[in-house]
């Protein structure tokens, strides 16, 4: 398995512990007495979530960039649509 895999299945795995968190978050804001460690528990996750995203959204232009094959598949057809 290569790194963009590990990235998007981290990056899953990663959305599913922030939403767990900011649950977490509400049902102890909801409550009298407010503990900040769970509120700065969201943070871990959303910085990840931050990291492992802007790898993603940069990784289809930096493989366009090195010659790889560009998203979508049209790189065999002509402007008008029709193969070369």
């Amino acid at each position: 398995m290569n790194w963009n895999t590990w990235a998007r299945r981290i990056h899953r795995w990663l959305s599913i512990a922030f939403t767990v968190a900011v649950i977490a978050n509400l049902v102890v804001m909801g409550r009298e007495n407010l503990a900040l460690w769970v509120g700065l528990l969201t943070l871990l996750p959303l910085a990840l979530l931050l990291l492992t995203g802007l790898y993603l959204f940069v990784l289809p232009y930096a493989t366009r960039r090195r010659g790889g094959k560009h998203a979508g598949g049209q790189e065999d057809r002509a402007p008008g649509g029709s193969p070369t």
